[in-house]
C-alpha cells in the first residue's frame, strides 16, 4: 500500500507515529518538532529519441584506440539485446501487469543486472546508459524499480551516486550484496597468452591487477564490464580480451579464458533498490535505515549527533560525508584571525534499526536538536546472503 504525502507534527517526547516519514524539517517551536513531507515532481519536455553514440576506447595514457561504428555480430545476434535507456527516452513501454521492471546501469550481463535478478528473480531488466537515466526511468514510470551501485568492498563508495540520491526523490526499498567474480573473456579459440589488450571498467581492471600484470597486457577503459564484452564480440578483436562476468560470456558468445582473476577473493559489491514510494517497515526481520543530514555550528556537534544512536544501542553500519554542493564553504568567526572557511558537509548514515521501532524514532527526534536538515532516504530489510 503506497504511503501518501502528509504533514504531521509531534512532540519531542513522543514517538513518530507515521512510518513513511522522509524529511524532518529544521524548524522547532518549544518542545514541538515540525516534521514535513516534501515531494518534488519534475516535468521534462519530450524530445526526439537519440541514437546511442558509438563507444570510444581510451588507453590509460590518454590516447584513443578505436571507434566502434557498426555491429557486425559474433556468434550472437547482438542487435536483439535491449537498447539502453537514456535520460531523454520518455516513451512508455508495454506492461504485462505481472513482471516487475527494474532499471540498471550498463548492458545485458552487467553486475548491476545480476543484482536486480537476485532481488527479483522473475523481473524484467531494463538497461540504461548511465545512473541518471535509471533515476529518470523510475520517476517517469517507465520502470518500477532501479538498481544503484553504491559501494564496493575494494573500491569503496561511489560518491557520484550519493549525490544522485540527494538530488532525486526516490526511496531506498532494499539492498543487495553481490559476490563479484571477474573472468577473463576472449573470442572462441583464443588463448590468454595471445592477448595484447584487455578492456573493462577501470575499477574491474584495478581489482585484477596481479593477473593482468602477469599477462603483460595494455589495459583499456570501457564504460562497464558488459560493454567491454560486447565490444570484443561485436568487433571480433582476437588480440583483445575483456574482464567481465561469466554471464556476459554466455550472452556475447565469448570463451572464459580464466575465472576468479580478482586480487581479493572477498570481492563484494553493494547495491540499493530504489522506488517511487517507500515501503512500510516491519520488525519481523533485520532492517536498515539510511538518512542524510547537516549539522548546526558548534564544538562536538558531530559527536553529539552520533551519540543519539549509541545511547539507544543502535549500531551504525556506515557513515559517509560529502561537501554540500550549493554551499560548500562555511565561514567561522575567529577572535584572533577574523574568520576562517571550512567545508560544510552532508552526512550519510546507515543504522541497523527499523523505523517501526520506537528507539529509531526517538533517535531521529533527538538528532533534530543538532541538525539543520534531516532526510530519511529509506528503511528496508537487510540483505544477509551472498
Amino acid at each position: 500500500m503506497a504511503l501518501k504525502a502528509v504533514s504531521i507534527c509531534i512532540c519531542a517526547n513522543q514517538s513518530i507515529s507515521h512510518l513513511g516519514v522522509t524529511d524532518l524539517g529544521c524548524r522547532r517551536s518549544g518542545s514541538v518538532l515540525n516534521l514535513r513531507f516534501e515531494r518534488k515532481w519534475e516535468c521534462c519536455g519530450a524530445s526526439a529519441q537519440r541514437k546511442p553514440q558509438a563507444p570510444v576506447l581510451g588507453l590509460q595514457d590518454g590516447s584513443e584506440l578505436t571507434h566502434i561504428t557498426e555491429t557486425r555480430g559474433f556468434h550472437k545476434d547482438l542487435n536483439s539485446l535491449p537498447r539502453p535507456l537514456t535520460a531523454m527516452d520518455l516513451s512508455s513501454f508495454p506492461r504485462d501487469g505481472v513482471k516487475v521492471r527494474v532499471a540498471y546501469q550498463g548492458l545485458s550481463g552487467a553486475y548491476s543486472e545480476a543484482a536486480a535478478l537476485k532481488a527479483y528473480p522473475k523481473c524484467e531488466t531494463v538497461p540504461c546508459d548511465h545512473y541518471e537515466a535509471t533515476f529518470k526511468a523510475v520517476e517517469l514510470w517507465l520502470v518500477d524499480k532501479a538498481v544503484l551501485h553504491i559501494e564496493h568492498s575494494v573500491g569503496g563508495s561511489i560518491h557520484r551516486n550519493y549525490d544522485l540520491l540527494l538530488r532525486h526523490r526516490l526511496h531506498i526499498v532494499g539492498e543487495v550484496q553481490l559476490l563479484v567474480n571477474h573472468c577473463l573473456l576472449g573470442l572462441p579459440g583464443v588463448r590468454k597468452e595471445e592477448l595484447k589488450r584487455v578492456l573493462s571498467h577501470p575499477q574491474a581492471l584495478e581489482q585484477c591487477e596481479i593477473t593482468l600484470n602477469k599477462l603483460g597486457v595494455v589495459r583499456v577503459s570501457a564504460d562497464d564490464t558488459a560493454t567491454a564484452a560486447q565490444i570484443v564480440a561485436s568487433e571480433g578483436l582476437r588480440e583483445t580480451g575483456a574482464v567481465a562476468s561469466a554471464r556476459a560470456a554466455k550472452i556475447y558468445g565469448l570463451d572464459i579464458l580464466a575465472e576468479k582473476i580478482q586480487d581479493d577473493s572477498d570481492n563484494i559489491s553493494r547495491f540499493l533498490i530504489l522506488a517511487r514510494e517507500p515501503i512500510i517497515p516491519g520488525t519481523d526481520r533485520p532492517h536498515k535505515t539510511s538518512i542524510v543530514f547537516t549539522l548546526e555550528e558548534g564544538p562536538g556537534v558531530l559527536f553529539k549527533a552520533l551519540a543519539v544512536f549509541a545511547l539507544r544501542d543502535i549500531n551504525l553500519s556506515k557513515i559517509e560525508s560529502r561537501p554540500q554542493r550549493n554551499r560548500p564553504l562555511r565561514v567561522v568567526d575567529d577572535s584572533n584571525q577574523g574568520s576562517a572557511k571550512y567545508f560544510d558537509y552532508l552526512f550519510f548514515i546507515d543504522f541497523e534499526a527499523s523505523m517501526a521501532e520506537p528507539r529509531a524514532q526517538y533517535a531521529l527526534g533527538h538528532l533534530q536538536e543538532f541538525a539543520r536538515f534531516i532526510r530519511v532516504l529509506g528503511c528496508y530489510p537487510m540483505d544477509t546472503t551472498l
